[in-house]
Protein backbone atom coordinates (compact mmCIF):
# COMPACT_ATOMS: atom_id res chain seq x y z
CA UNK A 1 0.00 0.00 0.00
CA UNK A 2 1.16 3.50 -0.77
CA UNK A 3 0.84 6.30 1.76
CA UNK A 4 1.57 10.00 2.03
CA UNK A 5 5.00 9.14 3.46
CA UNK A 6 5.98 7.75 0.06
CA UNK A 7 5.43 11.08 -1.72
CA UNK A 8 8.14 13.73 -1.51
CA UNK A 9 7.48 17.43 -2.01
CA UNK A 10 9.52 18.48 -5.04
CA UNK A 11 8.20 22.04 -5.45
CA UNK A 12 5.58 24.20 -3.76
CA UNK A 13 2.23 22.43 -4.28
CA UNK A 14 3.84 19.44 -6.07
CA UNK A 15 4.37 15.97 -4.54
CA UNK A 16 5.99 13.05 -6.35
CA UNK A 17 6.72 9.33 -6.16
CA UNK A 18 9.74 8.31 -8.22
CA UNK A 19 9.79 5.30 -10.55
CA UNK A 20 12.09 3.56 -8.07
CA UNK A 21 9.07 3.08 -5.78
CA UNK A 22 7.77 0.18 -7.90
CA UNK A 23 9.37 -1.86 -10.67
CA UNK A 24 6.34 -1.58 -12.96
CA UNK A 25 6.15 2.23 -12.98
CA UNK A 26 6.87 3.72 -16.40
CA UNK A 27 6.97 7.34 -15.18
CA UNK A 28 6.91 9.19 -11.83
CA UNK A 29 3.53 9.95 -10.25
CA UNK A 30 2.85 13.58 -9.32
CA UNK A 31 -0.04 15.35 -7.68
CA UNK A 32 -0.87 18.95 -6.81
CA UNK A 33 -2.01 19.82 -3.28
CA UNK A 34 -1.46 21.93 -0.19
CA UNK A 35 -1.01 20.53 3.31
CA UNK A 36 -4.74 20.57 4.12
CA UNK A 37 -5.75 18.80 0.90
CA UNK A 38 -2.87 16.39 1.44
CA UNK A 39 -4.33 15.15 4.70
CA UNK A 40 -7.66 14.44 3.07
CA UNK A 41 -6.03 11.89 0.75
CA UNK A 42 -5.67 9.41 3.61
CA UNK A 43 -9.33 8.45 3.27
CA UNK A 44 -9.48 6.66 -0.11
CA UNK A 45 -7.39 4.78 -2.69
CA UNK A 46 -6.80 7.74 -5.02
CA UNK A 47 -3.02 7.91 -4.50
CA UNK A 48 -2.69 4.16 -5.06
CA UNK A 49 -4.74 4.57 -8.24
CA UNK A 50 -2.47 7.42 -9.36
CA UNK A 51 0.64 5.27 -8.97
CA UNK A 52 -1.11 2.43 -10.82
CA UNK A 53 -1.76 4.70 -13.82
CA UNK A 54 1.99 5.38 -14.00
CA UNK A 55 2.36 1.72 -15.01
CA UNK A 56 0.37 1.94 -18.24
CA UNK A 57 2.29 1.09 -21.42
CA UNK A 58 3.59 4.10 -23.33
CA UNK A 59 3.16 6.59 -20.47
CA UNK A 60 5.36 9.68 -20.84
CA UNK A 61 6.71 12.31 -18.48
CA UNK A 62 4.41 11.95 -15.42
CA UNK A 63 1.17 10.41 -14.25
CA UNK A 64 -0.60 13.45 -12.80
CA UNK A 65 -3.43 14.26 -10.43
CA UNK A 66 -5.01 17.61 -9.72
CA UNK A 67 -5.89 18.90 -6.20
CA UNK A 68 -9.51 17.75 -6.59
CA UNK A 69 -8.30 14.12 -6.78
CA UNK A 70 -10.53 11.39 -5.36
CA UNK A 71 -11.10 7.70 -5.95
CA UNK A 72 -12.62 6.62 -9.26
CA UNK A 73 -12.82 3.60 -11.54
CA UNK A 74 -9.26 2.58 -12.42
CA UNK A 75 -7.89 6.10 -12.74
CA UNK A 76 -8.43 8.55 -9.90
CA UNK A 77 -10.86 11.35 -10.69
CA UNK A 78 -8.62 14.34 -11.23
CA UNK A 79 -6.11 12.18 -13.12
CA UNK A 80 -4.11 13.05 -16.26
CA UNK A 81 -1.99 10.60 -18.24
CA UNK A 82 -0.40 10.93 -21.68
CA UNK A 83 0.71 7.90 -23.69
CA UNK A 84 2.82 7.88 -26.82
CA UNK A 85 1.38 7.03 -30.24
CA UNK A 86 1.05 4.61 -31.94
CA UNK A 87 1.35 1.78 -29.42
CA UNK A 88 0.79 3.47 -26.08
CA UNK A 89 -2.32 2.48 -24.16
CA UNK A 90 -5.78 3.99 -24.31
CA UNK A 91 -7.95 3.14 -21.31
CA UNK A 92 -11.72 3.68 -20.83
CA UNK A 93 -10.99 4.09 -17.10
CA UNK A 94 -8.86 7.12 -18.01
CA UNK A 95 -11.93 8.86 -19.43
CA UNK A 96 -14.68 7.59 -17.17
CA UNK A 97 -18.28 6.54 -17.61
CA UNK A 98 -19.66 10.03 -18.26
CA UNK A 99 -17.74 10.70 -21.47
CA UNK A 100 -17.33 14.44 -22.11
CA UNK A 101 -18.94 15.48 -18.90
CA UNK A 102 -18.17 19.17 -19.04
CA UNK A 103 -19.14 22.71 -18.18
CA UNK A 104 -20.62 25.47 -20.32
CA UNK A 105 -20.65 29.08 -19.15
CA UNK A 106 -23.25 31.42 -20.61
CA UNK A 107 -23.40 35.13 -19.81
CA UNK A 108 -26.01 37.85 -19.98
CA UNK A 109 -25.89 41.64 -20.23
CA UNK A 110 -27.99 41.84 -17.06
CA UNK A 111 -26.90 43.05 -13.65
CA UNK A 112 -28.04 41.27 -10.50
CA UNK A 113 -30.43 44.04 -9.45
CA UNK A 114 -32.30 43.74 -12.78
CA UNK A 115 -32.82 40.00 -12.37
CA UNK A 116 -33.37 39.69 -8.60
CA UNK A 117 -37.17 40.23 -8.68
CA UNK A 118 -37.56 37.47 -11.28
CA UNK A 119 -35.12 34.81 -9.99
CA UNK A 120 -37.86 32.51 -8.76
CA UNK A 121 -39.62 32.72 -12.12
CA UNK A 122 -36.34 32.06 -13.93
CA UNK A 123 -35.53 29.00 -11.81
CA UNK A 124 -39.01 27.59 -12.43
CA UNK A 125 -38.81 28.24 -16.18
CA UNK A 126 -35.43 26.51 -16.51
CA UNK A 127 -36.61 23.56 -14.42
CA UNK A 128 -39.67 23.23 -16.66
CA UNK A 129 -37.78 23.56 -19.95
CA UNK A 130 -34.71 21.42 -19.14
CA UNK A 131 -35.71 17.84 -18.25
CA UNK A 132 -33.67 16.38 -15.39
CA UNK A 133 -33.48 13.17 -13.40
CA UNK A 134 -32.22 9.59 -13.73
CA UNK A 135 -33.15 8.14 -17.13
CA UNK A 136 -35.29 11.16 -17.99
CA UNK A 137 -35.95 11.73 -21.66
CA UNK A 138 -36.27 15.08 -23.39
CA UNK A 139 -38.55 16.91 -25.77
CA UNK A 140 -36.20 16.75 -28.77
CA UNK A 141 -37.44 13.94 -31.00
CA UNK A 142 -34.79 12.57 -33.33
CA UNK A 143 -35.79 11.26 -36.74
CA UNK A 144 -34.67 7.83 -37.91
CA UNK A 145 -30.91 7.89 -38.34
CA UNK A 146 -30.57 11.38 -36.86
CA UNK A 147 -28.81 10.11 -33.74
CA UNK A 148 -25.88 9.08 -35.93
CA UNK A 149 -25.64 12.67 -37.17
CA UNK A 150 -25.62 13.93 -33.57
CA UNK A 151 -22.66 11.63 -32.87
CA UNK A 152 -20.82 12.61 -36.05
CA UNK A 153 -21.42 16.37 -35.94
CA UNK A 154 -21.89 17.27 -32.27
CA UNK A 155 -22.70 20.96 -31.94
CA UNK A 156 -22.73 21.18 -35.74
CA UNK A 157 -25.92 19.09 -35.71
CA UNK A 158 -27.43 21.54 -33.20
CA UNK A 159 -26.49 24.45 -35.47
CA UNK A 160 -28.28 22.83 -38.40
CA UNK A 161 -31.37 22.27 -36.24
CA UNK A 162 -31.46 25.91 -35.10
CA UNK A 163 -30.33 25.19 -31.53
CA UNK A 164 -26.97 27.01 -31.79
CA UNK A 165 -25.22 30.06 -33.19
CA UNK A 166 -21.89 30.18 -34.99
CA UNK A 167 -20.47 32.01 -31.97
CA UNK A 168 -21.53 29.14 -29.71
CA UNK A 169 -19.48 26.71 -31.78
CA UNK A 170 -16.47 29.02 -31.94
CA UNK A 171 -16.46 29.19 -28.14
CA UNK A 172 -16.69 25.45 -27.57
CA UNK A 173 -13.72 23.11 -27.21
CA UNK A 174 -12.94 21.65 -30.67
CA UNK A 175 -15.85 23.74 -32.02
CA UNK A 176 -18.12 21.16 -30.42
CA UNK A 177 -17.09 18.27 -32.68
CA UNK A 178 -14.28 15.71 -32.44
CA UNK A 179 -13.17 14.51 -35.88
CA UNK A 180 -13.06 10.77 -36.37
CA UNK A 181 -16.23 9.90 -34.45
CA UNK A 182 -17.83 6.70 -35.75
CA UNK A 183 -21.41 5.85 -34.75
CA UNK A 184 -20.80 2.31 -36.08
CA UNK A 185 -18.42 1.76 -33.15
CA UNK A 186 -21.30 2.50 -30.73
CA UNK A 187 -23.48 -0.44 -29.68
CA UNK A 188 -27.21 -0.64 -30.37
CA UNK A 189 -27.82 -0.62 -26.61
CA UNK A 190 -25.87 2.65 -26.21
CA UNK A 191 -27.84 4.22 -29.06
CA UNK A 192 -31.09 3.07 -27.52
CA UNK A 193 -30.17 4.73 -24.23
CA UNK A 194 -29.20 7.97 -25.97
CA UNK A 195 -32.07 8.18 -28.47
CA UNK A 196 -34.38 10.28 -26.29
CA UNK A 197 -31.92 12.08 -24.01
CA UNK A 198 -30.60 14.95 -26.15
CA UNK A 199 -31.30 18.17 -24.27
CA UNK A 200 -31.55 16.59 -20.80
CA UNK A 201 -29.61 17.27 -17.62
CA UNK A 202 -29.58 13.91 -15.84
CA UNK A 203 -28.94 13.60 -12.12
CA UNK A 204 -26.01 13.11 -9.72
CA UNK A 205 -23.65 16.07 -9.71
CA UNK A 206 -25.13 17.54 -12.90
CA UNK A 207 -26.77 20.94 -12.57
CA UNK A 208 -27.79 24.20 -14.13
CA UNK A 209 -26.93 27.20 -12.00
CA UNK A 210 -27.70 30.90 -12.25
CA UNK A 211 -24.79 32.86 -10.79
CA UNK A 212 -23.56 36.39 -10.33
CA UNK A 213 -19.97 37.48 -10.96
CA UNK A 214 -19.08 38.60 -7.44
CA UNK A 215 -15.33 39.18 -7.78
CA UNK A 216 -12.96 40.01 -10.64
CA UNK A 217 -9.31 38.99 -10.24
CA UNK A 218 -8.05 39.89 -13.73
CA UNK A 219 -9.88 42.87 -15.22
CA UNK A 220 -8.32 42.60 -18.68
CA UNK A 221 -9.05 38.91 -19.23
CA UNK A 222 -12.51 39.14 -17.64
CA UNK A 223 -13.44 42.00 -19.94
CA UNK A 224 -12.14 40.09 -22.97
CA UNK A 225 -14.35 37.09 -22.26
CA UNK A 226 -17.37 39.24 -21.39
CA UNK A 227 -17.47 39.17 -17.58
CA UNK A 228 -17.93 42.17 -15.31
CA UNK A 229 -18.71 42.42 -11.60
CA UNK A 230 -22.42 42.04 -10.84
CA UNK A 231 -23.25 40.41 -14.17
CA UNK A 232 -25.63 37.41 -14.20
CA UNK A 233 -24.25 34.21 -15.78
CA UNK A 234 -25.37 30.59 -16.15
CA UNK A 235 -23.44 27.33 -15.78
CA UNK A 236 -24.42 23.99 -17.30
CA UNK A 237 -22.72 20.84 -16.00
CA UNK A 238 -23.62 17.55 -17.71
CA UNK A 239 -22.33 14.99 -20.20
CA UNK A 240 -23.27 12.18 -22.56
CA UNK A 241 -25.99 10.65 -20.38
CA UNK A 242 -26.83 6.95 -20.83
CA UNK A 243 -25.16 6.74 -24.23
CA UNK A 244 -21.71 7.61 -22.89
CA UNK A 245 -22.12 5.36 -19.86
CA UNK A 246 -22.96 2.41 -22.10
CA UNK A 247 -20.01 3.10 -24.42
CA UNK A 248 -17.66 2.91 -21.44
CA UNK A 249 -19.32 -0.27 -20.12
CA UNK A 250 -19.17 -1.93 -23.53
CA UNK A 251 -15.47 -1.26 -24.06
CA UNK A 252 -14.40 -2.15 -20.52
CA UNK A 253 -15.98 -5.57 -21.10
CA UNK A 254 -14.40 -5.90 -24.54
CA UNK A 255 -10.94 -4.91 -23.30
CA UNK A 256 -11.17 -7.33 -20.38
CA UNK A 257 -11.60 -10.13 -22.89
CA UNK A 258 -8.67 -9.06 -25.10
CA UNK A 259 -6.13 -7.63 -22.63
CA UNK A 260 -4.06 -10.84 -22.48
CA UNK A 261 -3.49 -10.73 -26.24
CA UNK A 262 -1.48 -7.52 -25.84
CA UNK A 263 0.76 -8.93 -23.12
CA UNK A 264 0.09 -5.98 -20.79
CA UNK A 265 0.71 -6.63 -17.09
CA UNK A 266 -1.52 -4.26 -15.14
CA UNK A 267 -1.67 -3.67 -11.37
CA UNK A 268 -5.48 -3.25 -11.44
CA UNK A 269 -7.98 -4.90 -13.81
CA UNK A 270 -9.97 -1.64 -13.82
CA UNK A 271 -7.12 -0.17 -15.88
CA UNK A 272 -7.92 -2.43 -18.85
CA UNK A 273 -6.57 -0.86 -22.01
CA UNK A 274 -5.45 -1.52 -25.55
CA UNK A 275 -2.74 -0.09 -27.80
CA UNK A 276 -4.06 3.02 -29.52
CA UNK A 277 -3.11 1.49 -32.89
CA UNK A 278 -4.97 -1.80 -32.26
CA UNK A 279 -8.47 -2.48 -33.67
CA UNK A 280 -9.83 -2.36 -30.12
CA UNK A 281 -8.06 0.90 -29.35
CA UNK A 282 -9.18 2.53 -32.60
CA UNK A 283 -12.77 1.38 -32.06
CA UNK A 284 -12.89 2.74 -28.52
CA UNK A 285 -11.44 6.10 -29.59
CA UNK A 286 -14.01 6.37 -32.40
CA UNK A 287 -16.88 5.44 -30.06
CA UNK A 288 -15.64 7.77 -27.33
CA UNK A 289 -15.53 10.63 -29.84
CA UNK A 290 -19.09 9.82 -30.91
CA UNK A 291 -20.23 9.96 -27.27
CA UNK A 292 -18.27 13.19 -26.76
CA UNK A 293 -20.02 14.78 -29.73
CA UNK A 294 -23.36 13.67 -28.30
CA UNK A 295 -22.43 15.46 -25.06
CA UNK A 296 -21.47 18.66 -26.90
CA UNK A 297 -24.85 18.55 -28.65
CA UNK A 298 -26.62 17.84 -25.37
CA UNK A 299 -25.15 20.90 -23.64
CA UNK A 300 -25.85 23.00 -26.73
CA UNK A 301 -29.55 22.06 -26.72
CA UNK A 302 -29.71 22.82 -22.99
CA UNK A 303 -28.21 26.24 -23.74
CA UNK A 304 -30.97 26.77 -26.32
CA UNK A 305 -33.62 25.77 -23.77
CA UNK A 306 -32.13 28.16 -21.20
CA UNK A 307 -32.37 30.97 -23.74
CA UNK A 308 -36.06 30.16 -24.17
CA UNK A 309 -36.47 30.11 -20.38
CA UNK A 310 -34.96 33.59 -20.04
CA UNK A 311 -37.26 34.87 -22.78
CA UNK A 312 -40.31 33.36 -21.08
CA UNK A 313 -39.42 34.72 -17.63
CA UNK A 314 -37.97 38.13 -18.55
CA UNK A 315 -39.58 39.34 -21.80
CA UNK A 316 -41.13 42.75 -21.16
CA UNK A 317 -39.50 43.00 -17.72
CA UNK A 318 -35.86 43.80 -18.59
CA UNK A 319 -34.33 45.59 -21.55
CA UNK A 320 -32.00 42.83 -22.82
CA UNK A 321 -32.31 39.18 -21.82
CA UNK A 322 -30.10 37.84 -24.63
CA UNK A 323 -27.50 35.21 -23.68
CA UNK A 324 -24.05 34.67 -25.20
CA UNK A 325 -21.56 31.88 -24.67
CA UNK A 326 -18.27 32.37 -22.83
CA UNK A 327 -16.89 28.85 -23.30
CA UNK A 328 -17.66 25.12 -23.14
CA UNK A 329 -14.99 22.71 -21.93
CA UNK A 330 -14.83 18.97 -21.25
CA UNK A 331 -13.31 17.22 -18.25
CA UNK A 332 -13.71 13.52 -19.19
CA UNK A 333 -11.92 12.90 -22.47
CA UNK A 334 -9.00 11.20 -24.20
CA UNK A 335 -7.62 13.32 -27.02
CA UNK A 336 -4.83 13.05 -29.56
CA UNK A 337 -2.65 16.12 -29.02
CA UNK A 338 0.89 17.23 -29.75
CA UNK A 339 3.07 18.29 -26.81
CA UNK A 340 6.76 19.03 -26.33
CA UNK A 341 8.65 16.12 -24.74
CA UNK A 342 12.40 16.52 -24.19
CA UNK A 343 12.60 19.25 -26.80
CA UNK A 344 10.63 17.42 -29.50
CA UNK A 345 7.01 17.72 -30.60
CA UNK A 346 5.38 14.36 -29.86
CA UNK A 347 1.90 13.09 -30.69
CA UNK A 348 0.21 11.76 -27.55
CA UNK A 349 -3.08 10.40 -26.32
CA UNK A 350 -3.90 12.62 -23.33
CA UNK A 351 -6.39 11.13 -20.87
CA UNK A 352 -8.13 13.70 -18.69
CA UNK A 353 -10.54 12.21 -16.17
CA UNK A 354 -12.05 14.83 -13.92
CA UNK A 355 -9.42 17.22 -15.24
CA UNK A 356 -9.88 20.19 -17.57
CA UNK A 357 -7.90 21.13 -20.63
CA UNK A 358 -6.13 24.41 -19.84
CA UNK A 359 -4.23 25.48 -22.96
CA UNK A 360 -2.14 28.60 -22.60
CA UNK A 361 -1.76 31.77 -24.68
CA UNK A 362 -0.77 31.18 -28.29
CA UNK A 363 -2.39 27.76 -28.62
CA UNK A 364 -3.76 27.43 -32.14
CA UNK A 365 -6.65 25.29 -30.88
CA UNK A 366 -8.22 28.29 -29.13
CA UNK A 367 -10.74 30.69 -30.69
CA UNK A 368 -9.11 33.76 -32.21
CA UNK A 369 -10.78 35.96 -29.60
CA UNK A 370 -9.03 34.10 -26.76
CA UNK A 371 -5.77 32.98 -28.36
CA UNK A 372 -3.57 35.66 -26.80
CA UNK A 373 -5.02 35.35 -23.27
CA UNK A 374 -5.32 31.57 -22.90
CA UNK A 375 -8.25 29.19 -22.75
CA UNK A 376 -11.07 29.86 -20.28
CA UNK A 377 -11.21 27.15 -17.59
CA UNK A 378 -14.51 26.59 -15.78
CA UNK A 379 -14.34 25.21 -12.24
CA UNK A 380 -17.73 24.75 -10.57
CA UNK A 381 -17.84 24.50 -6.80
CA UNK A 382 -20.11 22.25 -4.79
CA UNK A 383 -23.77 23.21 -4.59
CA UNK A 384 -24.20 26.44 -2.68
CA UNK A 385 -20.54 27.49 -2.85
CA UNK A 386 -18.63 29.75 -5.22
CA UNK A 387 -17.34 28.69 -8.64
CA UNK A 388 -14.38 29.99 -10.60
CA UNK A 389 -13.36 31.11 -14.07
CA UNK A 390 -9.64 30.66 -14.74
CA UNK A 391 -7.43 30.73 -17.84
CA UNK A 392 -4.77 28.29 -18.95
CA UNK A 393 -1.09 29.25 -18.83
CA UNK A 394 2.15 28.50 -20.61
CA UNK A 395 3.23 26.61 -17.48
CA UNK A 396 0.27 24.26 -17.81
CA UNK A 397 1.49 23.40 -21.31
CA UNK A 398 4.98 22.49 -20.11
CA UNK A 399 4.02 20.83 -16.80
CA UNK A 400 0.63 19.13 -17.12
CA UNK A 401 -0.02 18.58 -20.85
CA UNK A 402 -2.18 21.71 -20.72
CA UNK A 403 -4.40 20.46 -17.88
CA UNK A 404 -5.77 21.67 -14.56
CA UNK A 405 -8.50 20.90 -12.00
CA UNK A 406 -12.20 20.46 -12.86
CA UNK A 407 -14.08 21.19 -9.64
CA UNK A 408 -14.06 20.77 -5.88
CA UNK A 409 -13.66 16.98 -5.74
CA UNK A 410 -15.62 14.69 -3.44
CA UNK A 411 -14.57 13.85 0.11
CA UNK A 412 -17.65 11.75 0.87
CA UNK A 413 -19.43 9.06 -1.15
CA UNK A 414 -22.98 9.71 -2.30
CA UNK A 415 -24.21 6.91 -0.03
CA UNK A 416 -22.50 8.41 3.00
CA UNK A 417 -23.73 11.91 2.12
CA UNK A 418 -27.33 10.70 2.00
CA UNK A 419 -26.91 9.15 5.44
CA UNK A 420 -25.37 12.22 7.02
CA UNK A 421 -27.31 15.04 5.30
CA UNK A 422 -31.06 15.64 5.44
CA UNK A 423 -32.25 16.81 2.02
CA UNK A 424 -35.08 18.97 3.30
CA UNK A 425 -32.79 20.64 5.81
CA UNK A 426 -30.19 21.32 3.12
CA UNK A 427 -32.81 22.85 0.86
CA UNK A 428 -33.95 25.12 3.68
CA UNK A 429 -30.33 26.07 4.39
CA UNK A 430 -29.68 26.98 0.75
CA UNK A 431 -32.89 28.97 0.41
CA UNK A 432 -32.22 30.85 3.64
CA UNK A 433 -28.92 31.90 2.03
CA UNK A 434 -30.91 33.36 -0.87
CA UNK A 435 -30.32 30.47 -3.30
CA UNK A 436 -33.44 29.36 -5.19
CA UNK A 437 -33.55 25.56 -5.42
CA UNK A 438 -35.34 23.34 -7.92
CA UNK A 439 -34.70 19.63 -7.41
CA UNK A 440 -36.60 16.51 -8.34
CA UNK A 441 -35.35 14.54 -5.33
CA UNK A 442 -34.39 15.53 -1.78
CA UNK A 443 -32.15 12.46 -1.50
CA UNK A 444 -30.42 13.53 -4.72
CA UNK A 445 -29.98 16.97 -3.22
CA UNK A 446 -28.37 15.46 -0.11
CA UNK A 447 -25.87 13.52 -2.27
CA UNK A 448 -24.47 16.82 -3.51
CA UNK A 449 -24.29 18.67 -0.19
CA UNK A 450 -21.31 21.07 0.12
CA UNK A 451 -20.03 19.00 3.08
CA UNK A 452 -19.47 16.09 0.67
CA UNK A 453 -16.87 18.11 -1.27
CA UNK A 454 -13.50 19.76 -0.81
CA UNK A 455 -13.21 23.52 -0.55
CA UNK A 456 -13.17 24.69 -4.17
CA UNK A 457 -11.41 27.93 -3.17
CA UNK A 458 -8.52 25.91 -1.75
CA UNK A 459 -8.38 23.72 -4.87
CA UNK A 460 -8.25 26.81 -7.09
CA UNK A 461 -5.60 28.42 -4.88
CA UNK A 462 -3.35 25.39 -5.48
CA UNK A 463 -3.58 25.45 -9.29
CA UNK A 464 -3.19 29.24 -9.29
CA UNK A 465 -0.19 29.06 -6.93
CA UNK A 466 1.38 26.27 -8.98
CA UNK A 467 0.93 28.35 -12.14
CA UNK A 468 -1.10 25.77 -14.11
CA UNK A 469 -4.14 28.08 -14.27
CA UNK A 470 -4.77 31.70 -13.38
CA UNK A 471 -7.72 33.26 -11.55
CA UNK A 472 -10.01 35.52 -13.55
CA UNK A 473 -13.38 35.72 -11.80
CA UNK A 474 -15.39 34.22 -8.96
CA UNK A 475 -19.07 33.33 -9.28
CA UNK A 476 -21.70 33.16 -6.52
CA UNK A 477 -24.85 31.02 -6.89
CA UNK A 478 -28.33 32.56 -7.10
CA UNK A 479 -30.36 29.52 -8.21
CA UNK A 480 -29.63 25.80 -8.54
CA UNK A 481 -31.54 23.37 -10.78
CA UNK A 482 -30.90 19.64 -10.24
CA UNK A 483 -32.44 16.30 -11.14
Amino acid sequence: MIGLKDFKQVEPYIYEVATSFRDDMQVPARFYADTILLEGLRNDRSLEQLVNTACLPGAVKYALAMPDIHQGYGFPIGGVLATRLPDGAISPGGVGYDINCGVRLLATHLQLEEVSPWLDDLASAIYAHCPSGVGRGGRIKLKTGELDNVMRLGSGWALKRGFATESDLERTEENGCLAGADPNAVSPRAKQRGQGQVGTLGAGNHFIEIDVVDKILDENVARRIGLTAGRVVIQIHCGSRGLGHQVCSDYVKRFQKTIQRFGFQLPDRELVCAPISSPEGRDYLAAMKAAANYAFANRQVLAHLIRRSFEQALAGKVSNYQIYQVYDIAHNMAKIETHEIDGSQVKLCVHRKGATRAFGPGSKELPAAYRDIGQPVLVPGSMGTTSWVLVGTRASMSRTFGSTCHGAGRTMSRKKAKKSVHGAGLREQLESAGIHVRAGSLSGLAEEAPTAYKDVNRVVEVVHGAGIARKVARLRPLAVIKG
